[in-house]
């Protein structure tokens, strides 16, 4: 008689104590708002919720490679801006240099600030980041993973933008350039110069080119990455869906099991106190 009551109380404890961790985990569920915690839970929308966390970390490899893309590309438009501009700041000194007035001291400033552009617009050609990495690819543009199937080219080359300039039919370098442009200007001839001027126009309309294809990269990455932010909303939404706590229902299970843990501890006081008073007797 007294191993059934030890077996019958054994087998109450366990039933009590899983209607003690059922409330707990009913209680963390209403806090945390979650109540999918393990498989067990709900098989099907474990494995859901294991394919939608399988592609939300997929969408932020991909939202990654776009935020580093898009720090490239805004380098690389903000390079080619300054080279723009610092064209126009020698087409004006060799305009400058077609003045016959001008004397050796004044035609040697305009060189020596010519030089100073030349190599400035060459440091941003080969300029690199605080991460080493170049703001313009060298030969050819890296391509950089950003969706499913999609790979961009986020920056232009270096030689994209230093090579390959149409001055008058002929096909120039930004070295051949400058060259040019300061034998013209150290020569004084004023034909020599003017064509001097025509050839860092062309330059200028060259670079123009492009930054207006680099400002289209940009905003490509800037749509493709709305659009990754969009996904990533709508599995944000799924995954909570599908964890996330029934309040009304989870509730009523707690008060439920409670009403039933508080009865089972009363029941088991009772016949735990009158079994001990058997014994005694």
């Amino acid at each position: 008689m007294v191993g059934i009551t030890a077996k019958t109380m054994a087998t109450e404890i366990r039933r009590q104590q899983q209607l003690s961790q059922q409330i707990v985990a009913g209680q963390t569920a209403v806090s945390t708002g979650i109540s999918l915690t393990k498989p067990s839970d709900n098989s099907l929308a474990w494995v859901q919720v294991s394919d939608v966390g399988r592609a939300q970390a997929q969408q932020a490899a991909w939202q990654t490679n776009i935020a580093y893309g898009k720090a490239r590309a805004g380098n690389a438009e903000s390079n080619l801006g300054e080279i723009t501009n610092l064209l126009t700041r020698a087409q004006d000194l060799a305009i400058s240099a077609r003045n016959g007035s001008l004397n050796d001291t004044s035609r040697a400033a305009i060189v020596e600030e010519m030089n100073t552009i030349h190599t400035t617009i060459t440091e941003l050609l080969n300029e690199k980041d605080y991460q080493g990495t170049p703001v313009f690819d060298d030969g050819t543009s890296t391509l950089v993973p950003v969706s499913r199937g999609l790979n961009l080219a986020v920056v232009g080359t270096r030689q994209d933008v230093s090579e390959g300039i149409d001055v008058n039919g002929a096909a120039m370098t930004m070295d051949d350039i400058f060259t040019s442009v300061l034998a013209a200007v150290q020569s004084g001839d004023d034909a020599t110069v003017a064509g001097a001027v025509d050839s860092i126009q062309s330059a200028i309309s060259h670079v123009v080119v492009e930054q207006a294809k680099q400002g289209v990269r940009g905003d490509r990455l800037e749509t493709i990455g709305e659009r990754l932010t969009d996904v990533d909303l709508d599995l944000t939404e799924r995954r909570a869906s599908l964890e996330s706590t029934d309040l009304t229902k989870v509730i009523s299970d707690v008060s439920a099991k409670l009403l039933q843990l508080e009865a089972a501890q009363s029941a088991f006081a009772r016949i735990t106190k009158q079994t001990l008073f058997d014994l005694i007797g």
